[in-house]
């Protein structure tokens, strides 16, 4: 049985800000949503949790968040157990799932006024300047007068986050934060992001964007069907999958004929360039087939794999990588 004082304690420098061990969550109709998550988000990180749609990753932030109960295993966040500390922990965390809940009739700012209020430690004299500094923050304020519901999706994207950031946050949850941004305003979370975690915040992030996982997640974990897939350093996660042979030459129906016959698999020809899976050789001899064949090779290597590539390796399934 485990010791209440223990399972209560502050997260100690070795802890992750958030940690669940057998994690799961079937419904009432017998369908697995999340099957025995083991995740660990290192505290201070930009963790990106990746998957398509239908993965389990909203279930999984959910239960997190303790808006719903898990089946079975446990979850701990900032170092308490969830749901049990939803009431210790919540305040610390600012979050964002599944778009933000919004007063159509209400002004932006009347809306944060709002979230503001109800936050119970929330002191009312610096009311005002707190949502004026959150809509700053997320360049709403010029648009801080109007009436949410005629908000674009983007401009509600920026409100939900808005009012994640009214308190300093030791963990932000967001759930598809770019959702419906245009390239702009995406470029711009991912810099409020990248500040963020500089100040020390942990950002949980979930998403089926590729490159936004690539562009500002230091960690992250792959979902597939319920399931962890991998889990860790994002640099380490493409270096776990061969990257692509290219090479240059003005010759490529003649190198592709060699790269072939030297083991290579998936030969793509385009111009000047032939691309492929490398063999399982010393790449110096493929090389020297190339050159021996009269194949004029102006560049010879391989490419570092993309998470892209990493990512459709692991889990078969292809990934939205625009953004």
């Amino acid at each position: 049985m485990t010791d209440t004082s223990a399972a209560e304690r502050e997260p100690g420098p070795g802890d992750g800000a958030i940690v669940t061990r057998g994690l799961t969550k079937r419904y009432r109709g017998g369908q697995l949503a999340v099957d025995g998550l083991d995740l660990t988000v290192p505290a201070g990180s930009v963790f990106g949790f990746l998957g398509p749609n239908g993965s389990g990753k909203t279930t999984t932030i959910r239960m997190l968040m303790g808006l719903i109960e898990p089946t079975s295993g446990t979850a701990r966040v900032l170092g308490r157990p969830m749901p049990r500390a939803t009431l210790a922990v919540l305040p610390q965390v600012g979050a964002l799932i599944e778009g933000p809940a919004l007063y159509g009739f209400l002004s932006g700012r009347d809306n944060l006024l709002r979230y503001d209020a109800a936050d119970p430690i929330a002191d009312p004299r610096t009311r005002r300047a707190r949502v004026a500094a959150a809509l700053d923050r997320v360049g709403l304020t010029a648009a801080a007068g109007k009436k949410a519901k005629a908000y674009s999706l983007g401009m509600k994207q920026r409100l939900g986050l808005a009012a994640a950031l009214l308190q300093p946050r030791r963990l932000l949850v967001l759930d598809e934060p770019t959702n419906g941004l245009d390239p702009q305003g995406m470029r711009e979370i991912r810099s409020l992001i990248r500040e963020l975690a500089s100040d020390g915040t942990t950002v949980f992030l979930s998403s089926h964007l590729l490159d936004e996982i690539e562009q500002v997640c230091t960690h992250a974990a792959v979902m597939a069907q319920g399931r962890l897939v991998t889990q860790g350093a994002v640099a380490d996660l493409a270096a776990g999958t061969r990257g692509r042979l290219v090479v240059t030459t003005p010759d490529p129906a003649d190198a592709a004929r060699v790269l072939k016959e030297q083991g290579a698999a998936d030969v793509v020809v385009t111009e000047d360039r032939v691309t492929a899976e490398p063999p399982e050789r010393d790449l110096a001899e493929v090389n020297a087939a190339l050159v021996t064949a009269g194949v004029r090779v102006r560049g010879f290597g391989v490419e570092r794999a993309s998470l892209e590539e990493a990512f459709v390796a692991l889990t078969g399934e292809g990934f939205d990588v625009a953004g």
